[in-house]
């Protein structure tokens, strides 16, 4: 089955390019990515801190059954323009992929749809190929899915 999430990685380059259209209006796909409550529900993770604003920080985290941390990641926003932007710093606890930049732009198509345009940028190539090689697509996809549905029940 084809997959919704669109992710292009061009040969040779240290970023990708992640595409998504939601029948969804902008606004409320923006809160998708500035509201913990709604983070913690299609991300499946809690939010620990988002200060969506410029010079903001953001941490989640997630723990297994049994209370240990399988997940944690954190960053800093550095710019944040509602309905159109959010561009932050993307770094994993205990993974080997450093420091990642991301900028979320987010775009109307018409008035019940629009689209989010990732740009991720790592350190070098090989990180972003060792990104690639894990489930990465499918669970970005199955995320972006889960956002889809949560948001609208909200529309």
């Amino acid at each position: 089955m084809e997959l919704k999430t669109k992710i292009i990685a061009e040969e040779g380059r240290q970023d990708l390019l992640i595409t998504r259209e939601f029948d969804l209006p902008v606004e409320l796909l923006f809160k998708a990515f500035a509201e913990p409550e709604i983070v913690e529900q299609w991300m499946g993770t809690k939010v620990l801190k988002l200060e969506s604003k410029k010079h903001g920080s953001w941490q989640y985290e997630t723990s297994d059954a049994k209370g240990n941390v399988v997940f944690k990641a954190d960053g800093t926003i550095h710019e944040f323009s509602p309905n159109r932007k959010i561009t932050r710093t993307f770094e994993m606890a205990n993974a080997p992929f450093g420091v990642q930049l991301e900028v979320l732009e987010f775009e109307m198509i018409n008035g019940d749809t629009s689209r989010i345009n990732m740009h991720v940028i790592y350190e070098s190539n090989a990180l972003r190929d060792q990104m690639l090689k894990l489930p990465f697509a499918q669970g970005i996809n199955m995320a972006h899915n889960r956002l889809q549905d949560i948001l609208s029940k909200l529309k």
